[in-house]
């Protein structure tokens, strides 16, 4: 099969004129050579029941608009807000999709798996039935595993079966961080595979690519283009209660025979309604992969920890606690409920002589990826951090203290996903884990519940070395 170069690119892509072009270094859409093969949708059409966004299938009539005075709309002209940040889309204008012909390509090799490591045999079973999942397509595979029970390596399997059958894979994420961590080790993993990066700030990738990582927002820019499609931490913001995300996710398979399969420590309520009408099959991992418990929180009462942190109390619990968990070896990760929280409190512990070492990161930190590899390398003895490193990222010999525990923007599953930052590597299995709080609440109790029902369950199966 004699395939041209811009045709493979745009296999399975829902883009503007302006997105091709852009790929294409500013080459005119009409000079394309597959120019004739693209099928033309409009990107706003008006339906019996309003307006309907041809990109995230926004129908809700408050999320459009219509488009003031400018050189790049005529005025009048309805947009939608939902996708907005994906870049500016009229009435009248259109998205350009070319149907994916990639079945058609011919595997090169048997098996291409470059990873060599040994699975546990929970993580094999997992493995096993992810794999044997690929013949229901039209049930979901919802894989519930606990964090640090080596959710990566499972799909590793998966992925490879797909792809020597000529397939098209994703591993998709909520977060650039996630993605960012992803990346490299599916590069090593799959080293003779071309591998994808997409999220808002990467290059445009220069080359097909069989396996593909992108943030929950890219798939916005696919259509029937894969034959797997992971979606991993699928009960974390935005996704999880982004109906257009979900509807991007649907949309990015292939129909009909295309798999999904969505990954989570913390299956939310949606996830849990759709497991008891039997929409979505599951497999469950109570235990970690080096077969230690889970660690289970400590409760740590502080008082006022807000005023003493305004007041920058140099005799109040939050101090005296902070000063004894920061001792010791290892990885500190000081969890805050907001930015301007944990601002405050690094600029209050820079000036301690205790503190030495500790960094501020957050969603809007333009240095965020320096200090967390800085923190991996050893430059720096800890983080305070807002819930941005709650997921996805792993760290050797790590301790996590959560502040202001009881906070409402704490929900259940970001307290345990928090917590499943301590203990994660077999040589530190265990570690101090502090809910630290102006008095207990009720979502403190629940994640506390959640984690020692894990343990148990995973206890109950022989799952455990204790």
């Amino acid at each position: 099969m004699t395939i041209q170069f811009e045709e493979a690119l745009l296999w399975g892509r829902l883009l503007s004129r302006h997105e091709i072009e852009m790929q294409f270094n500013g080459k005119v859409l009409e000079d394309l050579p597959c120019f004739s093969d693209l099928v033309r949708l409009p990107m706003i059409e008006e339906t019996e029941k309003g307006w309907c966004c041809g990109r995230c299938h926004n129908q809700d009539p408050k999320q459009f608009l219509e488009q003031p005075e400018s050189s790049s709309c005529q005025q009048g002209l309805v947009y939608c807000l939902n996708c907005l940040t994906m870049g500016r889309m009229c009435q009248g204008e259109e998205l350009y999709y070319l149907p994916s012909q990639h079945q058609q390509i011919t595997a090169k090799y048997e098996s291409y798996l470059t990873w060599f490591g040994q699975l546990s045999a929970e993580q094999q079973r997992a493995s096993q039935e992810l794999c044997q999942s690929l013949t229901d397509p039209d049930h979901p595979h919802l894989v519930h595993a606990v964090t640090g029970a080596g959710k990566t390596e499972m799909i590793f399997p998966v992925i490879n079966q797909v792809l020597i059958h000529s397939g098209r894979v994703c591993l998709a994420s909520p977060r650039i961080d996630v993605c960012l961590e992803l990346y490299p080790r599916l590069q090593a993993a799959f080293n003779q595979v071309h591998i994808g990066l997409f999220y808002g700030e990467s290059e445009p990738v220069q080359q097909y690519c069989p396996l593909i990582i992108a943030t929950s927002h890219q798939l916005l820019r696919f259509k029937a283009a894969f034959d797997l499609l992971i979606m991993d931490e699928v009960d974390a913001f935005p996704y999880a209660d982004d109906l257009s995300l979900h509807f991007a996710a649907r949309r990015a398979v292939m129909p009909n025979t295309g798999k999904l399969i969505y990954l989570t420590a913390t299956p939310d309520d949606r996830l849990r309604l759709q497991l008891s009408q039997g929409e979505l099959k599951q497999t469950c991992l109570p235990a970690r992969f080096h077969g230690h418990p889970l660690p289970e929180p400590q409760f740590v009462w502080l008082g006022n920890w807000r005023q003493q942190i305004i007041n920058q109390a140099d005799k109040g619990k939050l101090l005296k606690h902070l000063q004894q968990f920061i001792q010791g070896e290892g990885i500190r990760l000081i969890f805050m409920p907001s930015i301007p929280l944990a601002e405050a409190l690094f600029n209050w512990l820079e000036s301690l002589p205790d503190f030495q070492g500790l960094a501020c990161v957050h969603a809007r930190d333009p240095q965020r990826k320096d200090k967390v590899n800085q923190l991996r390398q050893g430059q720096l003895k800890g983080l305070i951090s807002t819930t941005i490193l709650e997921r996805g990222v792993t760290f050797t010999n790590c301790h996590v203290s959560i502040i202001g525990a009881e906070d409402k923007k704490y929900s259940r599953a970001a307290l345990v996903q928090m917590s499943g930052r301590v203990g994660r590597r077999p040589d530190f299995p265990a570690g101090q884990l502090y809910y630290a709080h102006y008095g207990i609440s009720k979502t403190m109790i629940e994640a506390q519940q959640e984690i020692r029902a894990m343990n148990r369950q995973a206890r109950e199966r022989g799952l455990l070395h204790d």
